[in-house]
């Protein structure tokens, strides 16, 4: 599994990260590194909790930024 993240400043200096193929998938950071932390650690949250409730298990995952 291969996500995007894309990126976007808010207007207050926060970082938006988010990954569209994973809906509701989105954090925020002070910086575009803590975002992007943050939202790769919630996306395998949720990776982990569909593993769990489809019992389908996942080779490869990995995350390329916008």
């Amino acid at each position: 599994m291969n996500f995007k993240i894309e990126f976007e400043q808010e207007e207050d200096g926060r970082w938006i990260a988010e990954i569209s193929e994973l809906p509701g998938v989105m954090a925020y950071g002070a910086t575009q590194g803590e975002a992007e932390a943050a939202v790769e650690a919630l996306a395998l949250r949720v990776i982990a909790d569909r593993i769990e409730a489809e019992k389908i298990g996942q080779k490869t995952i990995s995350f390329a930024t916008a």
